[in-house]
């Protein structure tokens, strides 16, 4: 299973010839080569993590390709047929084998609501919070995907998730509202983490892949 990473959020995985993309939002450009779109995952429904433009572009790819999502997604995204999951349900697309995990998004501030997040193992191998730090609580993650900038996260508590998590390898996504200076901060602090674990850290660029 082949991984990329696009800008902030949205990631693309590739596997016996078909496509799984994850969140693709407002701050990705848009993904081409979709001949093997298989399955779509939106964790929430926050914008940068979807745009109708971006599920008419891979509706247009694939039509009728289905797209997993929370309920909250799906009330965002009327006139959209969106496939509702919730934590704790495990569906097939094709190649790929998607577990969902977690519920709640991470808090901002207590003057905005709080939406509904699933994190998502895909093919027991790679596992992305969304906007969380869900555990997939009974899974040893191979790889994960680490938040490392958000409006809600500190990074004390993002080295935290993956001290507990201890993943095989990482990486770091959600990137986009870090400067390079502050990326680079981030990026060394989730580096140590996942080195306590006796795990493997990648600094992954918009384009850059590696294989799981």
């Amino acid at each position: 299973m082949r991984l990329t990473k696009f800008e902030h959020a949205a990631l693309r995985l590739d596997h016996d010839g078909q496509t799984l993309i994850i969140d693709p939002g407002a701050f990705t450009a848009p993904v081409d080569d979709l001949a093997a779109l298989t399955a779509v995952v939106i964790t929430h429904e926050h914008p940068d993590h979807w745009t109708p433009a971006h599920l008419d572009r891979l509706r247009s790819a694939a039509p009728g390709v289905p797209i997993f999502a929370p309920s909250g997604v799906a009330a965002a995204a009327e006139g959209y047929d969106i496939t509702v999951v919730a934590p704790g349900d495990t569906v097939t697309a094709g190649a790929f084998t998607l577990r969902f995990f977690g519920g709640i998004h991470a808090v901002i501030h207590s003057s905005l609501p709080t939406v509904e997040n699933v994190g998502v193992l895909v093919n027991d191998e790679l596992y992305y919070p969304g906007d969380s730090y869900a555990v997939p609580e009974g899974v040893q993650v191979s790889t994960l995907a680490a938040p490392m900038g958000a409006p809600w996260l500190k990074v004390g508590d993002a080295m935290d998730f993956v001290l507990e998590i201890a993943p095989a390898q990482a990486f770091g996504t959600h990137d986009v509202p870090l400067s390079e200076i502050g990326r680079t901060m981030h990026q060394q602090r989730l580096q140590w983490a996942t080195e306590q674990g006796g795990g493997q850290y990648f600094d992954l660029r918009v384009g850059d892949s590696i294989d799981l």
